[in-house]
């Protein structure tokens, strides 16, 4: 650790605090009314209540074919990266006097460049995870669409119709966190050139993220056309 600067502890350790603490706040915060969580929640279990009235579900089939696709690319998106810095972390030797020629660079050691690497690189495991089981949620999801049930009782469908929406919405969370993951990713970026940067880079994607999902102009529009 003595060849870690003590400002780049800090700088690190802000980092982890403003993503834990961000991730935590959002998810407590979701069940609000005013998020992008909640609305879309609503939209969520309208879009089920749909689903279980047609006798065609081939739209809902389609929907969930399309989060599906995006998913999945950005699952094999987070592989090829990981192997990209994988590749940079066995070329340390070559990288580094690359790195010190740049302007408004602090100064690199090995030990350093190594760890802002592996910082990257439990990023995007952690976003892969994230990914990948959002993937198995929404495929979940596309058998209970499969399966819902053609009966007129009220009461069975409206029990089915919330599990559904609770499914879908579990597995965007999970996909939405993996975009997190990308968005805090840039930030450690910031890193690369010097510690205050990366802590105004991380500052800065947590109000950018604070605001889309709490105050953004999507927000407002998709609450104004939320059914009840």
């Amino acid at each position: 650790m003595s060849q870690i600067p003590t400002v780049d502890l800090l700088a690190l350790a802000w980092f982890v605090a403003a993503w834990i603490g961000y991730t935590w706040y959002a998810d407590r915060s979701s069940r609000r009314a005013h998020s992008l969580r909640a609305v879309m929640f609503a939209h969520r279990h309208e879009w089920m209540k749909r689903m279980v009235e047609r006798d065609n579900r081939i739209v809902d089939a389609n929907i969930i074919g399309n989060l599906l696709q995006s998913v999945s690319f950005f699952a094999s998106t987070t592989l090829l990266i990981m192997a990209g810095l994988m590749t940079l972390l066995g070329s340390t030797d070559t990288a580094i006097p690359l790195i010190r020629v740049l302007p408004f660079t602090s100064k690199v050691t090995h030990i350093l460049w190594e760890l802002k690497l592996l910082v990257l690189i439990i990023i995007f495991v952690y976003a892969f995870f994230k990914f990948t089981w959002a993937l198995r949620q929404f495929n979940y999801c596309s058998v209970l669409i499969g399966a819902a049930p053609n009966t007129p009782s009220p009461n069975v469908n409206e029990v089915y119709v919330h599990r559904a929406a609770q499914v879908s919405t579990l597995a965007s969370k999970d996909f939405n966190q993996g975009l997190r993951a990308y968005y805090f990713s840039l930030a450690a970026l910031g890193w690369f050139i010097n510690p205050w940067f990366f802590v105004g880079a991380t500052t800065l994607v947590a109000g950018v993220l604070y605001w889309r999902e709490f105050h953004s102009e999507t927000l407002k529009m998709l609450a104004l056309t939320g059914t009840k």
